[in-house]
């Protein structure tokens, strides 16, 4: 049996951080590491769709690891997310997590070519045999990556001892439950969606990752604890209340992640920059939006915290 307590929890998902110019800011990085320790989160997911890792370059994704590393002082889980569109260039990211003693890595699999599955499972398989003392974890998106993570793919993949779990963020609960089944007690299972945390969490899934908890950990935290201790019906109340809240600031003209940065910058004093090209940034009309969601999470954590 493995260990796998570090990974059951509350992980959010990291922003990518940048300065005036739109370059990573490792300030801004460290700054964030910082106040997911404050918050009490278990882990932070670094890299990953939230991270905005298809636009960033190996050297980007290198430097913003290395500084949420350092700033977590052995404080926080660290999944780094090194999947690059070519096998070199992530099994390059794989290594160099691992020289940073992170807990986990993970990959989505290749986009844009359809690849078979024994492809796929080769990918992964060289990523993670670049790292070979680290934990794999398997990002499971298919609404993004064009590609689902299929009961034989999976089975090929638990052959990797270092195959932990699958973060998946597919819409379909029954996934999280056919992935619990077929792996058993020791594999964990990541809920993705977070407008869906409570479903997932009932289905099976241990831990948890997403992209909206930085915004409100808080209310993921909160949520969390009630599960735990059987108190679905006010577990539900907050899901709604966070639900709402996700609806708002998806409601924006401007990327999900940019309307995110602007809250913490409100509710948080964090300085995070914008998002990067091609990822619409924010308009003018998007503030009152911003401003209202920032508000909601006010409320929300006064009414839920208290």
């Amino acid at each position: 049996m493995r260990n796998l307590d570090k990974y059951k929890g509350i992980i959010p998902a990291f922003y990518a951080c940048y300065d005036n110019e739109g370059n990573v800011s490792p300030k801004g990085a460290e700054a964030l590491t910082k106040y997911f320790v404050r918050k009490g989160v278990k882990g932070v997911y670094v890299n990953g769709s939230s991270g905005e890792c298809i636009y960033q370059s190996v050297a980007d994704k290198k430097l913003i690891l290395e500084h949420v590393v350092q700033a977590a002082e052995g404080k926080l889980t660290i999944i780094a997310h090194v999947a690059c569109n070519n096998t070199k260039d992530s099994m390059d990211l794989a290594c160099h997590a691992e020289s940073l003693g992170v807990d986990a890595i993970a990959a989505i699999p290749p986009i844009y070519f359809r690849l078979p599955e024994y492809a796929i499972a080769q990918y992964w398989n060289d990523i993670s045999a670049a790292a070979p003392n680290t934990d794999f974890v398997i990002y499971n998106i298919p609404q993004l990556a064009g590609v689902a993570l299929t009961s034989a793919l999976f089975a090929e993949m638990r052959k990797n001892p270092r195959v932990i779990g699958v973060k998946n963020s597919s819409m379909p609960v029954q996934d999280i439950q056919m992935f619990q089944e077929e792996a058993g007690e020791d594999y964990i299972i990541f809920n993705g969606p977070d407008e869906q945390f409570i479903s997932g969490r009932v289905m099976g899934a241990e831990g948890a990752i997403g992209g909206t908890y930085g915004a409100m950990p808080e209310l993921f935290l909160k949520m969390d604890r009630y599960i735990r201790s059987g108190d679905l019906k006010i577990a539900k109340e907050i899901q709604y209340a966070v639900n709402k809240i996700i609806y708002k600031m998806c409601s924006a003209k401007g990327n999900l992640y940019g309307v995110i940065k602007a809250i913490l910058r409100i509710n948080e004093k964090l300085e995070l920059g914008g998002v990067r090209a091609p990822l619409p940034s924010l308009e003018s009309v998007d503030l009152a939006i911003v401003e209202e969601a920032a508000g909601m999470i006010r409320a929300a954590k006064e009414k839920y915290l208290a």
